[in-house]
């Protein structure tokens, strides 16, 4: 136990610049390095010293995917994708955007019954290409929930402005100058809110989740009546004057589909709380693929409702919802909405903070972050830490920043992780299950994306059309091809996606397509960030992964205990 001890007691930092001129040896040993399921289950998961409770049912996964979703799709980017973008078919950009959500709910699914660890899309790809990618993916569904939830944040401040009347948000907002703008209005209300549910989400995941079911029923039959308003008040003419249903052609709506994208934030929280779920094999796709269904269906009835009662191209930018009823005489129903909404908006922040607590604790798990992140409190089962780190982190960006500055980077984001997820699923099911040689399946995730990326190059183009049908075919071509060529028998696991490889292939067309949709400067920004994200891996993730591996086969070796499982109770790297 001595060995044990000098160990622990050796700082990280000891020999940094050493390990620094280490670092091309090290990356070699550690981007590529995966853990098996069984060691995710039970090793690592024991580096979090407490278990978390396993106290939620199916039916606390749905309202948390319905609420995680619900508020932030129809209240904050609904009305802006209309009045810019899509123009009354709005409510056809939702149906694309969900059914590549549904898609990549499907191989979130698979992975989530399978592994069913708290770590979401950054296990799974850190279990089937290694630690650098389910890093790099992780790193950014964080940046994108922080993102999005501080935008999310400030649009409840919008929301109550309008629940008591007043029509101008920046009012309640405290105007500084000398900063740049989009920054310079402090948003004091939206820090309050995350603050409030940081302490919530520390204090218990089961209350949370009663707290949250709660307000899902009044959010939905809250939904109920704006739709039943909507279609009773409105107007057919609405949606085809002025320029027609589709006022920008076909491609306003696939670029509105990208947009509304970030509506669909939200489902991939439910496979975050896989360790705290009874039954996963039954609870988790009823959680996931019920919750996607079901926002499905009301993001377009929504949708519907509101270019029926205001002519796309008067549309309020803020709070478009409220406007819209105060513009067909119901000034009244403007206030309920503006509460209903709001109320909607702080389900949405629950789930969402449930679920990048999650992903931060197992990030911290595999010594990616700073280990005191994965702690988990023996008395709430939560990630204390955690939770209160991002929850300040989100608060202080909800403080300056504007929804426009941060909405498509979000969604570049999203959609790069579901495209990872997807490619996954077909590696580990074909290759890492299956025992099938890795070239085929490679050349064939190669050729799929190569494909995808021929088609929307040829979509943005505008004159090239004949290259819409080239490559679309080949996506067809290839797909069936491999089906054929590539075997994938065996067992079937508790559960599977149907009719593969069909539906990750499709899901990873789509997502594709849909990040070439996005403006440049979104992509730069994102470029930026992952610059950022890779310079912290080589910096510090890299050498703690390294050092805390070398450690714990030093602490075995020296102490001669065959199961390294006791020693991971006692380590903290």
């Amino acid at each position: 136990m001595a060995t044990i001890q000098s160990t622990q007691n050796k700082p990280f930092c000891f020999n940094y610049f050493q390990s620094l001129s280490q670092t091309p040896h090290r990356l070699r040993k550690r981007m590529l390095a995966t853990w098996t399921p069984d060691q995710e289950l039970n090793e690592v998961r024991l580096r979090s010293g407490a278990d978390m409770k396993r106290k939620l049912r199916w039916y606390d996964l749905v309202a948390l995917g319905i609420s995680g979703m619900l508020g932030v799709g129809v209240f904050v980017t609904t009305g802006t994708v209309a009045r810019d973008t899509s123009g009354p078919s709005v409510f056809i950009s939702y149906i694309i955007a969900g059914i590549s959500a549904l898609l990549s709910s499907l191989c979130y699914t698979e992975f989530s019954v399978q592994i069913p660890v708290a770590g979401g899309a950054f296990s799974y790809l850190r279990m089937t290409f290694g630690e650098f990618v389910g890093y790099l993916a992780g790193a950014n569904i964080l940046m994108e929930y922080v993102l999005s939830n501080a935008a999310v944040a400030r649009s409840f401040t919008e929301y109550l402005c309008s629940a008591f009347g007043v029509s101008d948000p920046n009012s309640w907002r405290v105007e500084v100058n000398g900063l740049l703008e989009g920054d310079n209005k402090l948003d004091f209300i939206a820090v309050a809110v995350i603050l409030l549910l940081t302490l919530c989400l520390c204090h218990s995941t089961k209350e949370s989740s009663i707290l949250n079911l709660i307000m899902t029923i009044f959010h939905v039959v809250f939904f109920g009546f704006i739709i039943i308003v909507g279609f009773c008040n409105g107007s057919v003419d609405n949606l085809v004057k002025p320029g027609g249903l589709a006022p920008k052609g076909v491609r306003g709506v696939f670029e509105g589909a990208a947009k509304v994208y970030f509506s669909y934030i939200g489902y991939d929280s439910v496979s975050t709380l896989a360790e705290e779920i009874q039954n996963p094999p039954v609870s988790l796709p009823v959680g996931i693929v019920g919750s996607v269904l079901i926002v499905s269906g009301l993001y377009c009835l929504m949708a519907l409702a509101l270019c029926m009662m205001v002519p796309y191209n008067q549309i309020s930018e803020k709070a478009s919802y409220s406007m819209a009823f105060q513009k067909i005489g119901w000034k009244w129903a403007g206030n309920v909405v503006g509460a209903g909404a709001s109320l909607g908006i702080v389900a949405s922040l629950l789930v969402a903070m449930l679920g990048q607590a999650r992903y931060l604790c197992v990030i911290g798990r595999a010594r990616l972050v700073p280990s005191w992140l994965s702690k988990v409190h023996p008395s709430t089962g939560t990630p204390l830490n955690a939770t209160l780190f991002l929850g300040l982190c989100t608060a202080s960006i909800a403080l300056f920043t504007d929804l426009k500055i941060v909405i498509e980077m979000i969604n570049i984001s999203t959609l790069l992780v579901f495209y990872l997820v997807a490619n996954a699923l077909i590696y580990r099911k074909y290759v890492i299950t299956r025992k099938n040689p890795p070239f085929r399946t490679l050349s064939f995730l190669f050729l799929l994306t190569s494909s995808a990326v021929g088609f929307s190059i040829s979509w943005k183009l505008k004159q090239q059309w004949w290259g819409l049908p080239l490559f679309g075919g080949i996506m067809i071509t290839i797909t069936a091809f491999f089906q054929y060529m590539v075997p994938c028998l065996g067992q079937p696991s508790e559960w599977s996606v149907p009719f593969m490889p069909w539906p990750a292939a499709t899901s990873i067309f789509l997502n594709v397509f849909l990040m070439t949709t996005l403006k440049l400067l979104s992509f730069l920004r994102f470029a930026i960030c992952t610059c950022l994200i890779t310079v912290f891996y080589v910096l510090y993730g890299v050498h703690s992964t390294f050092e805390a591996e070398e450690m714990e086969m030093e602490i075995m070796a020296a102490n001669e205990v065959p199961n390294p499982s006791i020693l991971l109770i006692k380590l903290d790297v």
